[in-house]
């Protein structure tokens, strides 16, 4: 992958709502983007349809119109018509959902090849709550928070969504099991990591990132701050 020029943007969950707007607005300042294209992959078992049609509404009430692109399955992160969307798209918004279904949808796919491209080229990438999780590597693994292997396009990073609300023996055993070389993020709720090209990570919204690491106190960053440079090396465990 060249450098990125594109903005990419972690949510901790809980998006298209009122907190959210000062990133939203961000990545449609950033990315020039005339609408927004809502990826449903990994809502694809809990009523997609349903999915978009709240970021419509939401992004309607911004001025901006945002569409949904049916990409549910394996077929269709090979189908011409949605890769072709894909490359020439400005703002791609990842829902919420399945972080394994969405990993096993886009891995080594054309649709995540064009993606990847048009993070390049400068458009905004964002991906909320769990599917936030499979943009790092490593990737916290929702079955036990042990790790596996993320997409990475935000290498040497692993995201923890919904921090702010999470049980704590959850939390513990990811931070437990991380590697010597990793990072993990807690990211709270209507809150985003906003990374532009290859520049610093901001906090933006509503709450706090944790920065974790393995043997090191947490450090915690509000909304409005920078995170510190993270150094990560990209290791699974």
């Amino acid at each position: 992958m060249s450098t990125p020029t594109g903005t990419l943007c972690l949510v901790g969950g809980d998006e298209w709502t009122e907190p959210c707007r000062s990133f939203d607005e961000r990545l449609l300042a950033t990315s020039g983007a005339s609408e927004v294209i809502v990826l449903p992959t990994a809502a694809a078992f809990e009523q997609p349809d349903r999915t978009v049609e709240r970021a419509r509404a939401y992004f309607d009430e911004i001025g901006v119109p945002a569409r949904g692109l049916a990409v549910l399955n394996r077929r269709d992160a090979e189908a011409d018509q949605n890769v072709r969307v894909i490359r020439s798209a400005r703002f791609v918004y990842i829902a919420d959902g399945s972080p394994l279904h969405l990993r096993s949808v886009l891995k080594s796919s054309e649709l995540y090849g064009a993606l990847s491209y048009a993070y390049e080229r400068g458009a905004a990438v964002a991906a909320s709550g769990a599917s936030a999780t499979v943009f790092g590597d490593p990737m916290v693994d929702p079955r036990g928070g042990a790790y596996t292997v993320g997409l990475g396009l935000a290498p040497g990073i692993a995201v923890f969504p919904y921090h702010g609300r999470t049980a704590d023996h959850l939390r513990e055993r990811s931070v437990d099991l991380l590697a010597a070389k990793a990072v993990l993020l807690g990211v709270d709720e209507q809150t985003a990591l906003v990374r532009e090209g290859v520049g610093e990570w901001d906090v933006v919204g509503k709450g706090r990132a944790t920065i974790y690491r393995k043997g090191a106190k947490p450090k915690t960053v509000k909304a409005g701050g920078t995170l510190p440079p993270l150094d990560a090396g990209v290791t699974t465990r």
